[in-house]
């Protein structure tokens, strides 16, 4: 009988232990909302990962990877930003709840997936300045280290598309 308690304590342990893996990525995901809006609305936006749109817009990236921004318009001056990956708050605790929970496979699994990490600012909002003849042809800023590669990025979305 005792045999039998001391094997099921040890499954029930490793059934929590395994429920706590990557507990931040479940609770959170590894994927954040950036906003990036300006003023005057309209201005062209590109990403170090590729990514293109118009302000006022929201696009959904991973929080692993730091990312440059450029506003282009015509008339206005060219505008950069860069946004951080970096651990925040809720993430930390997400990462210390799965050291006590989960061990090292759940913290590996949130620090891997970037489920702890959160991108910052995550509102981008820029004033733009009038310039003649001002910004004229939108370009792609340069990746930020450790930042996601525009190929890396298109097979990141090709992916998400096959699923």
């Amino acid at each position: 009988m005792h045999h039998l308690l001391a094997r099921l304590g040890l499954t029930t342990a490793a059934l929590l232990a395994l429920a706590g893996t990557g507990c931040a990525t479940f609770a959170r995901g590894s994927t954040q909302s950036l906003t990036i809006d300006s003023l005057p609305g309209g201005a062209t936006v590109s990403l170090s990962n590729g990514e293109r749109c118009s302000t006022p817009c929201t696009l959904k990236l991973k929080r692993k990877y730091p990312v440059a921004v450029e506003l282009c318009k015509p008339g206005y001056r060219q505008a950069l930003a860069q946004v951080r990956s970096q651990v925040g708050g809720a993430g930390a605790a997400g990462l210390a709840g799965n050291m006590l929970i989960g061990g090292l496979i759940g913290a590996g699994v949130d620090a891997a997936s970037g489920a702890a990490k959160d991108l910052n600012p995550n509102v981008v909002a820029v004033l733009l300045l009038e310039e003649k003849p001002g910004c004229t042809a939108p370009a792609f800023p340069l990746v930020p280290q450790h930042g996601q590669t525009p190929d890396d990025y298109a097979q990141q979305k090709a992916k998400q598309k096959k699923h």
